[in-house]
Formats: C-alpha cells, structure tokens, sequence
C-alpha cells in the first residue's frame, strides 16, 4: 500500500481482533509517530508549567493560592472526563476523536500563551485538560486497533519510552524558555507541534471505532462524573490547607460522593452507560486498575516530596536536584520497549507482580536515614531500582489494559485506566501532603519539647511550622543558635520525608499483591490470538 488514506483496513475486519495485524506496516508506523507526537506534547506541556509557575505568579501578580489552580485546573479536567474521551471514541471514532482532542489542545494552548489575566490563563488551562481526556485514551486505542495482540507489547513499549524522553526534556525545556524568552512560549510552542500532528493523524491513520457502540453518548452519567469527581477532588486538594473538618474541605468531598454513588447508581440502569459496570466483572481489569490506583499514587507522592529532602535536608542546588532524576528518566526510556516483549513472551501476571515489588524496594531505601551518605548511596540506587521497577511494570500494564477487554471496548478501558492514574497523583498530593505536613509539625513538637534552646530559636522554630522549607532568620545572636535552629528543623523535615517514602513502599507493595490476587490468567503470551479474559 504506497499511498494511506483515511480507512484503508477493511472496515468489517476491524470488528475483529485480528484485523489491527492485517493493516500495514507503513500504517502501523504512522501511528507510532503520531501517538508518540500527541503525548510528547502533553507530557512537555504539563512538566514545564511547573518551571514557569515563579515567572507567571510575578508577571501577572497572583496570589500563590490563584497559582496553584493554574495545575489543579488542568489536572481535575483531565481527570474528570477521561472516561469521556474513551467513550466518545469508541462511539465516534478514535482517530476522529484523537483530532478533536489535538485541535482543541493547540486552541486552548494559544490561548493560554495569549491570557491577559490569571483568570484567563486558568480558564484555559481546564480546557487543555478536557483536549487531553480526548487525545490520551484515544491515542492507545489507536495503537490497540492497529497493532495485533502479540506486537501492542512492544508497539505500546516504544510509544512510552518516547514519553518517558519527553518527560525527561520537558523542564530542561521549560527552563531555557523561561529564562532566555517569556513562559508564553511555552504554550505558544504548542500548535506548531500539533498540526503537523493532526495532519499526519488525517492523512495516514485508519478511523475504528465500536460497531455496536449506542446512537448516542451517556451525557447525565458524564456530568455526574464530572461533578463527582471535581468535588471530591476539590476537596482533597484544600485539605492540606484547611483541615479535613472545615466545610470547605468536608463539604466537597462528602458532595463528591453522593454524586459518584449516583453516577454508579446512573451507571447501572443506563442502556448506554459511558462506564459499564459489567467491565469490572473481570477480575483482571479490576486488578490492573486496582494496581495502578496505587503504584502511581506511591510514585506521586514520593516524587512530589523527593525535591524537598534533596534540597531543603541535604542542600543540593535545584539544578542538581533536578539531575538527580535522571537515572530513573533513563532507564524508563531504555527499558520500556524490552519490558513490552515480556508480556509478548511471558504474560502480564509476572512482571506486574514484580514490577511494583522492585519500585518497593527503591521506596524503601529512600525511606532510610542518610543524613551523612552519599548521592551514589542514598538517592542514585534507590531511584535507578524505581526507575528499573516502574519500566518492568508500565508497558505490560498499559497492554493488558487494551488485551483484557474486547476490541470494542478499548477505548473506554484505557480512559478508565488512565483516570486511576490521574486521580492517584490528585490523592497521592493530598493525602500525603497532609501526612508529612502533620508529621512536620509533631516532629518540632517533639524535638522543641526536649532541647534546651534560646527563645530566639524557639521563634524561629515555630514559624518553620507548615512551610517544608529550612529559613533561619540572619538576625539571631549567633552561629551557634543558626546551626540549632536549622538542624530541629531539617531532622523534623527528614522524619517526615521518610513517613512518606515508607507510605509509598506500602502502597507499591499493595499494588503488587492486587496483581498476584487477582490477575490470574497469565496475560497473552507470543503466538496467542486470545485475550486474557472475555467479558
């Protein structure tokens, strides 16, 4: 086939499983590129926000408490209507809803770079989330539909190995851009990348879709998705803030699940539902999401608290601590595709057992005191054994994700997965902030109760409390009450560092035994025309 165009599979073969391995090599490598290219922009675009969010707060003179919406806003969108996006693929078309998703990405983009004020910058920021919940489920159907079960290991390995790279790049990007140019062009640089994209997608990938998908979309289930969902995580992201008893966090959560419990109520007697719940009859699907639920939400939260304790506790400059991930970003990139070929040759069950079991292990470590040891030591082993864990475990997940449901329902499987991982980091954020946070504050409660220490280093102490960073006032009388007032503080900051990194063990161990319980079926071995489970 020398020249693709829109549908060149034959649409009866789409229906069944084998008809991915009957499209084209040449197709199959469009949509590796074009897969690669949309969450490469993704990826890029939410880790540089984060690098631009001092130059935005002071260009456009926000309170810290505005700026921080400029990441919830993206992320509740993103999380909320996920499950939209896989359904409207499956009904619509995937490719037609992977354009949708792009175009509205780049518009949104454009505006954010464009924002005359905070209020508009946040405003846009949510409908990149929404353009996201439409291009990231489709972009694996995609590769589900045009790759047979025994090549989407690999297929799905290279397409997270290029994600991974650009995870990698994204702040080193973001860095140089913020500082030689303006953090509008951060996204400004967006719709250059995107069109290319959505040309490529038009031109050279086959529309699939569901052929029994119903007429029409389950629109009261999406909105009380979308407001459960929003709700509770409203909630759970104020409760650092105010305390899980003030209205302003109880109120939205305890609303959130009222509004989930009727969206699953909604579900079940819907003839169209946009979550069926018959999916979580398979006990395989229930587990990788059950798995993934809490390995992200253990990767999160350690990875959210990690900067803290490389540079608030061991004094390392924020360009070290920023290299210091690189090990994990490297071997993620070098692995993924290998750790694709495990499922193709072995099935899923070993290495998403293993898998969460070795990211324990990196948790662990880190979870030890190492106040006087090494990089190399305390951090370079910990994280190449999470970067080794977590490569092991994320293409055979995201695999079995697409091979234990049939075809049809690809698109609503991945968005359902992928809506388990971003509300694990919303909770990971949450709750364990509000964990090391409490920790913090008691480990100065117990330290300041038994140390005979000036009033001045008292005070100073004190207002420390809830902030995660070491400041010691220069007006104290002496070097002396400085170095007192700097070790209570960073001794109470590590203890509450490794509460979280042991909280992150736990859940990655968690996450593993899911995977022993209840993915059973050894997942699609080489050679197999048979997905794990049938619904």
């Amino acid at each position: 086939m020398t020249n693709l165009k829109p549908g060149p599979c034959d649409e009866a073969a789409i229906r069944s499983v084998r008809a991915a391995a009957e499209c084209s090599s040449r197709e199959k490598f469009w949509v590796l590129v074009v897969t690669v290219l949309a969450s490469s922009i993704a990826y890029i675009d939410e880790s540089v926000v984060n690098i631009a969010l001092p130059a935005i707060e002071t260009d456009l003179r926000a309170p810290v408490a505005v700026i921080q919406w400029l990441v919830n806003a993206y992320t509740v969108c993103f999380a909320a209507l996920l499950l939209i996006g896989g359904t409207a693929g499956d009904r619509f078309g995937r490719r037609r809803v992977f354009v949708l998703g792009m175009g509205v990405f780049a518009a949104s983009s454009l505006w954010c770079g464009l924002a005359p004020s905070i209020g508009q910058l946040i405003a846009a920021r949510a409908v990149q989330g929404f353009g996201s919940a439409l291009l990231v489920p489709c972009a694996l159907a995609l590769i589900g539909a045009s790759f047979g079960e025994n090549e989407r290991g690999k297929a799905i390995g290279t397409w997270a190995a290029c994600s991974a790279i650009a995870a990698a790049v994204g702040p080193v990007l973001g860095g140089l851009i913020v500082d030689h140019t303006t953090w509008r062009w951060i996204f400004l640089i967006n719709p250059f990348l995107a069109v290319p994209t959505i040309f490529i997608a038009v031109r050279h990938v086959s529309e699939s879709r569901d052929p029994k998908a119903p007429a029409t979309l389950d629109w009261p289930g999406a909105i009380l998705a979308f407001a459960g969902l929003g709700s509770a995580i409203f909630g759970l992201i104020a409760a650092p803030s105010y305390g899980w008893e003030d209205a302003r966090v109880a109120g939205p959560l305890v609303f959130g699940v009222l509004i989930l419990a009727a969206f699953a109520w909604q579900e079940a007697r819907s003839r169209s539902p946009m979550m069926p719940l018959d999916l979580f009859k398979s006990l395989g699907f229930s587990g990788i999401n059950l798995l993934t639920l809490l390995l992200y939400a253990a990767l999160a939260g350690a990875f959210l608290f990690l900067p803290f304790d490389l540079i608030q506790v061991h004094g390392y400059s924020a360009a070290l601590a920023g290299t210091a991930f690189l090990p994990f970003t490297v071997i993620m990139g070098a692995l993924s595709r290998w750790s694709g070929g495990l499922l193709d040759r072995f099935g899923a069950r070993l290495p998403l057992i293993a898998g969460p079991a070795i990211a324990a292990l990196g948790f662990g470590l880190l979870a030890l005191p190492a106040a006087d040891a090494s990089y190399w030591i305390a951090f370079f082993v910990p994280i190449v054994a999470l970067g080794f864990g977590m490569a092991v475990t994320v293409a055979p997940l995201t695999t079995f994700v697409i091979n234990v449901v049939p075809e049809a329902r690809i698109g609503i499987a991945s968005g359902v997965n992928n809506a388990a991982a971003a509300l694990a980091n919303v909770l990971a954020v949450a709750v364990l902030g509000a964990v090391a946070l409490g920790a913090f504050d008691r480990g100065l409660d117990r330290r300041l109760a038994g140390a005979r220490i000036s009033p001045q280093v008292r005070e100073v102490v004190e207002s420390a409390r809830s902030k995660f960073v070491v400041e010691v006032r220069s007006d104290l009388a002496s070097e002396t009450e400085r170095a007192a007032a700097k070790a209570v503080i960073k001794d109470s900051l590590a203890g509450s560092i490794r509460l979280v990194m042991s909280l992150a063990a736990g859940l990655a161990l968690a996450g593993s035994a899911s995977a022993a319980l209840l993915i059973r079926s050894p997942g699609v071995a080489s050679g197999s025309s048979k997905p794990p489970f049938r619904l």
